[in-house]
């Protein structure tokens, strides 16, 4: 069985040293999905959610998230993010598909970035309209793509990341 980074050698919660790593450009796309009630996912769309667009606070909530992990996930190293994008794209009449890329030069990736990047958008997506529709639910938050670092590029085989 592979050892896990973030355990030192007394199995002890750990941040990894990455300061052999070469600087190397790295990206990473992510997704989940918001699923709702019809009205719930017209009134965003349309606008028409008392408490403002919803999508424009969902993707400044993600964005700020993204650049904020470091303070979220404790082993997470702070990262000099150079771009984060957050966009949303209706599924169908009843789901909300939240997708985040996020790019940065560094010694590690931004795997975690996009991942919070995405739970927070939709989290945001929650709040507001969580008076029209509690039954909410927020699910498949996943990696899409990664590259850059030792590592390579992986994609998830079942679903490309949009363009």
């Amino acid at each position: 069985m592979a050892r896990l980074s973030h355990l030192n050698e007394r199995g002890e919660a750990s941040m990894v040293d990455v300061s052999a790593k070469a600087n190397t450009s790295r990206e990473a796309r992510a997704r989940g999905v918001l699923r709702m009630s019809a009205p719930t996912l017209r009134a965003i769309l349309e606008g028409g959610v008392a408490k403002g667009d919803v999508l424009a606070v969902a993707r400044v909530a993600g964005i700020q998230a993204a650049k904020r992990t470091s303070e979220l996930i404790p082993l997470c190293h702070p990262l000099p993010l150079a771009k984060v994008a957050v966009d949303f794209e209706a599924l169908g009449e009843d789901a909300l598909a939240i997708d985040s890329m996020c790019k940065v030069t560094g010694q590690t990736g931004v795997e975690m970035e996009a991942l919070t990047a995405v739970s927070v958008a939709a989290l945001a997506v929650y709040d507001m309209c969580k008076a029209m529709d509690r039954g909410m639910t927020i699910d498949r938050v996943h990696l899409l793509t990664k590259s850059g670092g030792k590592s390579g590029a992986w994609e998830r085989a079942q679903e490309r990341a949009p363009a």
